[in-house]
């Protein structure tokens, strides 16, 4: 196969970082929303470094060709699936950790790098990197800045544009920039580092991060509760979140995800005929006894069934490994499952959890409650029979319902995951029209042509 645009491309890049085959090309159509693509790519390239991305958007931009940026492709919501005609911009061979600084308590990295990695690193020189998504083994620096991942650890660290102190970007157009200096502190200019991250793509395409890193906390120890309601355990998560004792992770699981777990993980222990569990982690290096010994009261004052602790490390990660299976295990339950994202005031989770009873009651379906619990990001999904067409059709509405009712609760509809292309159609009620249009207007100064993942994100250009 050959085109002006694979031609120049192969003029450009070495040999295996130009890919045509459609047998290649095809594995890269879709991310883990398995959402259909909008096209078949023209060409998969792979570079290795920031000059060869430069190059592959120089081009790009020249013949007006879009582009997708690509990492793990463990998103949910299409924004990395291919397009007709697209470039596919594989990053994940930029995977090297170029520096950890425990002086300035950086970490320099391409957007290759997995997660786990980089903590594995940081770890091993007495530091941390916060920002734990529940895909830590597989996604990527680039996936998580494109999409400002969030996680497990949220609730007492932020999310990672609170990690991010600077950007290397290359541009539409192939113009290579740093966004700020890696300094703790810089108000010089407008933030263009943090409208970047979670940006999905639109803007520019991420070749080199900085960011910061924490001293190592202590060892995770944590306190696990199950209890009667899932109205329960949600007020007992309120009161530990606006305690004074801010756990390093406080998680919920209901009775629909506990069963996909056991599906997909039997050999962890979990708590039978449970209809809602909570996990509340401490990670101080000095007052952890206090921490569990609060977070165990504040289960046992909101009628706990059972409390206990998780003090063994191998313990612990059981419930890490229970939570980070959600995905799965929730489409293990009955075949298929939409893939929940949203985000409400911690005030409002206990509404969002009465009209998402009410919608399971009216539509038949049977909706999933897990999540942040101490953010207020749950991720309410529906499970269902792919092979049914009614219960499919249900989920579906099932699932804009719910998002509709987080914006009514002065919420989001994407909390972590981004918009992509299956929340397009949500924003228009959360954005007002003069913001959704200055945010095009953003759009067309970084990428006048409109090349990079266009019609995600925004929809439009």
């Amino acid at each position: 196969m050959t085109s002006p645009l694979i031609d120049r491309l192969r003029s450009l890049l070495p040999p295996d970082a130009v890919v045509t085959e459609p047998d290649a090309l095809a594995p890269g159509g879709q991310d883990m929303s398995r959402s259909a693509p909008s096209g078949v790519a023209a060409v998969l390239v792979r570079p290795r470094t920031t000059e060869q991305v430069a190059e592959v958007l120089r081009t790009a931009d020249e013949l007006q060709v879009p582009v997708v940026p690509q990492g793990a492709r463990s998103g949910l919501v299409g924004a990395a699936a291919a397009m007709e005609g697209a470039v596919l911009l594989d990053l994940s061979r930029m995977d090297r950790i170029l520096r950890i600084d425990a002086v300035d308590g950086v970490a320099v990295v391409q957007p290759g790098v997995v997660i786990a990695d980089l903590q594995r690193a940081a770890a091993a020189q007495g530091l941390f990197y916060a920002p734990d998504p529940a895909s830590a083994d597989r996604a990527t620096v680039g996936g998580t800045i494109a999409t400002n991942a969030g996680g497990m650890r949220c609730v007492k660290y932020g999310v990672t544009r609170d990690a991010v102190r600077s950007l290397e970007v290359v541009l539409a157009d192939g113009t290579v920039v740093r966004t700020r200096p890696a300094t703790a502190k810089g108000v010089a200019g407008l933030d263009l580092t943090s409208l970047i991250v979670g940006s999905e793509g639109v803007l520019a395409v991420v070749t080199e991060a900085t960011l910061a890193l924490l001293p190592a906390p202590g060892p995770s120890r944590a306190v696990a509760g199950t209890f009667r309601t899932v109205a329960d355990a949600i007020a007992a998560a309120g009161t530990i979140a606006a305690g004074p004792r801010l756990p390093s992770t406080l998680e919920f699981l209901d009775g629909v995800a506990l069963r996909g777990v056991r599906i997909v993980l039997p050999e962890i222990p979990l708590p039978a005929d449970a209809t809602a569990w909570l996990i509340a982690v401490t990670d101080v290096r000095e007052g952890a006894e206090e921490d569990l010994e609060s977070f165990a009261a504040a289960f046992r004052d909101h009628g706990a069934i059972t409390v206990a602790r998780a003090e063994d490390p191998h313990a612990v990660e059981d419930l890490f490994a229970a939570r980070r299976a959600l995905n799965p295990a929730l489409t293990a339950v009955r075949g298929g499952a939409t893939h929940g994202d949203l985000a409400v005031p911690r005030s409002q989770l206990p509404a969002l959890v009465e009209g998402a009873a009410e919608i399971q009651s009216r539509l038949g379906v049977e909706i999933s409650l897990a999540g942040h619990v101490g953010d207020g990001n749950l991720h309410p999904t529906i499970v269902f029979d792919p092979s049914d067409a009614a219960e499919a059709a249900a989920a579906r509405q099932a699932e804009g319902e719910l998002l509709a009712l987080a914006q009514t609760l002065g919420g989001t509809v994407a909390g972590e995951h981004g918009i992509g292309t299956l929340k397009l159609d949500a924003i228009a009620g959360e954005l007002a029209p003069r913001i959704l249009e200055l945010q095009h207007g953003v759009k067309a100064v970084f990428d006048p042509k409109g090349i990079l993942n266009p019609g995600r994100k925004l929809g439009g250009i």
